[in-house]
């Protein structure tokens, strides 16, 4: 199979969009053979990368949002063949690529297949795998309850508005984690656990990840009763909160958590009250921008 072909998956909501229908075509001017399946229903992402690899193509784009790029993801990593993905982000948030310095405009984005593929990590809990963050607290809340309709009217502010308009809901639950020489527990506000840095529509839970380290950065934000006050004089005043936050590094932990906890995997709900995480070194080949923010090893 030529170098210089690839599949386009695309999210079956983006069917219409003429900048991405422009997109392909300025890449196919340019040599590029490029196939495009549309998904229409859950489970179509898992069977149209089977396919694709199947017959041969060795280089995927993901056309959509967080949850696309995750399923697409797990995808690829279950067939442990010698494929690369390129991310074309076109969801409301676009979390991982944001943070990974992916362009947001179709045809600057298609233009990282022409860029050697990076070895990044996932990460992996009961099963499944996710590319970006697993998110618990508050912060998941408002992206379960922000709706598709105002997405389209506010796009990533949307999950601001719903933020505001839930904070009467803020509330603390207890969980406790624990891995290689680290052991927390209490009350907390919100938890993120990343291999990307931002959640939520631009949310920076963990500043400090990097994608190609083998780890998954844990952020909690604690919540002893008095800073529930404190964080909401906090936040109406503007003060930025990152100083509130615990903070490590590591590349398993586990997590108890209460009812009142929820958490979730790149966007999509998460069940279960005992919780381990793993970080899956070098598990995919990603085409990245050769100066993103998430990329701290050397270039092969």
């Amino acid at each position: 199979m030529s170098e210089r072909k690839a599949m386009l998956i695309l999210h079956g909501k983006q069917a219409l969009n003429e900048e991405v229908r422009a997109a392909v075509e300025r890449k196919r001017e340019e040599g590029w053979e490029l196939a495009v399946r549309l998904t229409w229903e859950a489970g179509d992402a898992q069977r149209l990368v089977d396919e694709a690899l199947a017959v041969g193509y060795t280089r995927l784009i993901a056309g959509g949002g967080d949850g696309t790029l995750r399923d697409i993801a797990e995808a690829m990593a279950a067939q442990a063949k010698d494929a690369s993905l390129v991310l074309l982000p076109l969801g409301t948030a676009n979390d991982f690529a944001r943070a990974a310095g992916v362009s947001l405009l179709p045809h600057e984005a298609l233009n990282l297949l022409d860029l050697p593929a990076r070895a990044i990590d996932l990460g992996e809990v009961g099963g499944q795998v996710f590319l970006n963050m697993a998110t618990g607290g508050f912060g998941s809340q408002v992206t379960a309850n922000t709706s598709e309709d105002l997405k389209k009217i506010l796009g990533g502010a949307a999950y601001l508005f719903t933020g505001l308009s839930r904070f009467n809901e803020l509330h603390a639950a207890y969980g406790e984690l624990q891995g290689p020489d680290f052991h927390w527990r209490g009350d907390l506000l919100a938890l993120g656990i990343g291999n990307g840095r931002q959640a939520g529509g631009g949310h920076l839970l963990c500043p400090e990840a990097m994608a190609d380290d083998g780890l998954l950065d844990v952020s909690i934000l604690p919540a002893p009763q008095e800073l529930v006050g404190t964080l909401k004089d906090l936040l109406a005043g503007g003060w930025g909160i990152d100083n509130l936050f615990v903070r490590t590094r590591l590349p398993w932990v586990e997590i108890k958590v209460s009812e009142g906890l929820d958490i979730n995997l790149d966007g999509e709900p998460l069940q279960g009250e005992n919780l381990r995480f793993c970080a899956l070194p070098g598990a995919l080949w990603v085409h990245l921008p050769e100066d993103s923010p998430l990329l701290g090893a050397s270039a092969p």
